[in-house]
C-alpha cells in the first residue's frame, strides 16, 4: 500500500478564502480580492510546490503500481525543486496583474522555516517525476478558477 506525501499542492480548483488552504491558495485569494499577498517572515522560507495535475498523475501511478505485500510504502509527491514563498507571491502577483506582495514579518504558530522534499523514491518505485514547471504552473494558477464561495 502506498502512503503518498503531498507537498505544497497548487493549481486550478484550489479552495478560496480559507486559512486552512495552502499558501498558494491564500495568495491567490488575496489577489482575486485586489489585495496584496501577505508574506509572513521574510519571504525566504522554502517550500516544494507541486502542481495538482502532477499530484493526480502520481495518484494514478500509485493505483496502477503494486507496493510490497503488506508494506506501507511512503513516497513524496513533490517537484524536488524548492522555491521561496516570496518567489511564489511575486510570480502570482505579476501574472495576475495585482499588487506586489507585502512582507509582514512574524510567523504562524508552529510553522516550519523550510519544507523541502526528495522525489527519489517516487521516481524509482512509481516512475513519477513532476512535469509541470513552477513558472508555467504559477502563470496558469494566477488566472485559474478557485473553488468555494466567500460569505461575509
Amino acid at each position: 500500500m502506498w502512503a503518498l506525501r503531498y507537498h505544497n499542492v497548487y493549481g486550478p480548483g484550489m479552495p478560496r478564502d480559507t486559512p486552512y488552504a495552502g499558501v498558494a491558495s491564500i495568495f491567490r485569494s488575496a489577489l482575486e480580492r485586489g489585495e496584496a499577498p501577505r508574506v509572513m517572515e521574510d519571504g525566504r522560507q522554502r517550500r516544494d510546490f507541486v502542481h495538482v495535475r502532477d499530484v493526480a498523475r502520481a495518484n494514478a501511478l500509485a493505483l496502477a503500481t503494486a507496493a510490497a505485500d503488506g508494506a506501507l510504502v511512503p513516497a513524496n509527491v513533490c517537484s524536488g525543486e524548492p522555491h521561496t514563498v516570496g518567489e511564489l507571491a511575486a510570480a502570482l502577483a505579476e501574472h495576475a496583474g495585482g499588487p506586489a506582495p507585502s512582507i509582514v514579518g512574524g510567523a504562524r504558530p508552529g510553522d516550519v522555516r523550510h519544507v523541502v522534499a526528495d522525489p527519489a523514491r517516487a521516481v524509482q518505485l512509481l516512475g513519477f517525476r513532476a512535469a509541470v514547471r513552477f513558472a508555467d504552473g504559477v502563470a496558469e494558477f494566477a488566472h485559474a478558477p478557485l473553488r468555494g464561495v466567500t460569505t461575509r
